[in-house]
């Protein structure tokens, strides 16, 4: 079996995309759907054998994959790797900006350190990687990128650091937007509310850990959505069909950041769900509901 995308077969044939964040989750599913429509995905992270097994998976399925170590807080890194995969495969078509990773902790006690790192792993990494892809490659060939932000609308309570570094990249991608825009270069977003991924399953806090069986109460869906789900939207906000969307950010979350407790929520009926990716692993954290 392989990946069902709802994307012609061969959409990115040709193609090279980097997916940061690519050894788990979200990352790794948009890897396989972009392997499985021809592209040839470079694989960035910290863990090479997270990498290294995504790869693998890919091409047990028949798609090429590559892979690079790199942590995108550190600048001269990121400029190294970026060069790198220029020097291999000619150009990049596209830049699916993934990597992130935050803590759950009153804003009362974070510690500047704190506050700065998840910054730079959520926004200052994010922007220098769109930046040297856009000054090494598609300045000069245009592209396309994919900035992945999550439903920071109403705040982020218990994540004030993150809320804030993603409401940061929400405006990085609206202005680069108009920037690049004149290079042939469309730069979008997505905003994923609660996630059925791997990474629930991150977090020790038992208070987290009991919360998390019952996000869905809080979507008017009344459920989470696949990791399928969020890559369908990169993928569409990639491919040649969204070659007019630009500066935008899309909300993936159910209708959980329109709801409002004025309104009450009734029982949710005929809900469906799109599972295009075959090798999803459900996430401990959700129990067996």
């Amino acid at each position: 079996m392989k990946y069902q995308s709802f994307l012609r077969s061969g959409a990115f044939a040709d193609r090279t995309v980097i997916v940061t964040g690519g050894g788990s989750g979200i990352g790794r599913c948009v890897a396989h759907e972009l392997a499985s429509l021809g592209a040839y995905v470079v694989l960035v992270g910290r863990t090479q054998d997270k990498l290294s097994n995504v790869a693998a998976e890919i091409a047990e399925d028949g798609g090429e994959a590559g892979t690079a170590l790199c942590d995108i807080r550190i600048e001269e890194k990121v400029r190294e790797t970026v060069a790198a995969i220029v020097a291999e495969r000619g150009r990049i078509h596209a830049l699916v900006n993934n990597a992130g990773g935050q803590y759950p902790s009153p804003l009362a006690n974070i510690t500047q350190k704190g506050f700065e790192t998840v910054v730079r792993t959520n926004l200052v990494g994010g922007f220098v990687f769109a930046r040297e892809a856009y000054t090494q490659s598609m300045r000069k060939h245009g592209g396309a990128i994919v900035n992945v932000t999550a439903d920071f609308w109403r705040g982020m309570p218990m994540m004030g650091h993150s809320g804030a570094a993603r409401a940061g990249m929400d405006n990085f991608t609206r202005s680069a937007s108009v920037e690049w825009a004149p290079e042939g270069v469309r730069v979008n977003a997505v905003a994923p509310g609660w996630i059925a991924s791997s990474g629930l399953d991150t977090y020790d806090d038992p208070a987290i850990k009991a919360v998390i069986p019952r996000l869905r109460e809080g979507v008017p869906l009344k459920r989470l959505a696949t990791e399928a789900e969020v890559s369908a939207a990169i993928c569409f906000l990639l491919c040649d069909a969204a070659a007019f969307i630009t500066g935008v950010n899309l909300p993936i979350d159910g209708g959980a950041s329109l709801a409002s407790p004025v309104f009450p929520q009734p029982p949710a009926r005929n809900v469906t769900e799109y599972q295009g990716f075959h090798r999803y692993i459900r996430p401990k954290a959700l129990g067996d509901d």
